[in-house]
């Protein structure tokens, strides 16, 4: 969403008590620091500037905020019981046979006792091979490099959820 003009979604979200604003946001990010920094900069132009704070405000979060931020997402092969959003971004893994299941079991318990926290990948339009091949490569990095990966993983997950934010019709 490029555009110049206000869509009714953006209207809606720049317009919206503080508390629901808070709220939606939290659904995109669990990271407190990240929804009260977007919250604080409204009204949003543009869609785009929206996402662009969303993007910034990513950057900017501390390690603990990070940690917030990660700790509001399941392992992937296991989305949260009757949470659609976790269930529609590891649609990948829904059709995974037991074998590849119990592969991803195996290696996120690996990779959370390595980083202390749940392996994070933007699973939306991945397979569940393409994300168990990441899993592989991304367990043998350095902690610090890993930091980076999640951060960028978080920041795709962000815009793709602020961006369905806007295009959802209001309940």
């Amino acid at each position: 969403m490029t555009s110049s003009t206000s869509t009714p979604g953006l209207t809606r979200f720049n317009t919206s008590a503080d508390s629901d604003a808070l709220a939606a946001l939290h659904e995109v990010c669990a990271s407190s620091a990240w929804g009260s920094r977007l919250l604080a900069q409204r009204p949003y132009a543009t869609a785009e500037d929206l996402l662009l704070a969303g993007d910034a405000a990513t950057a900017e979060l501390s390690a603990e905020d990070l940690a917030e931020a990660m700790a509001g997402h399941p392992p992937i092969g296991r989305p949260k019981p009757g949470d659609p959003t976790s269930a529609r971004e590891q649609r990948g893994m829904a059709g995974a046979s037991e074998e590849l299941r119990a592969e991803m079991l195996e290696l996120n318990l690996a990779y959370q006792e390595r980083f202390g926290h749940v392996f994070l990948i933007c699973a939306t339009g991945r397979t569940g091979e393409q994300m168990r091949d990441a899993l592989r490569e991304r367990i043998a990095h350095t902690p610090e490099r890993e930091r980076e990966i999640v951060r960028a993983e978080l920041g795709r997950i962000n815009r793709i959820r602020l961006t369905r934010l806007l295009e959802e019709d209001p309940a």
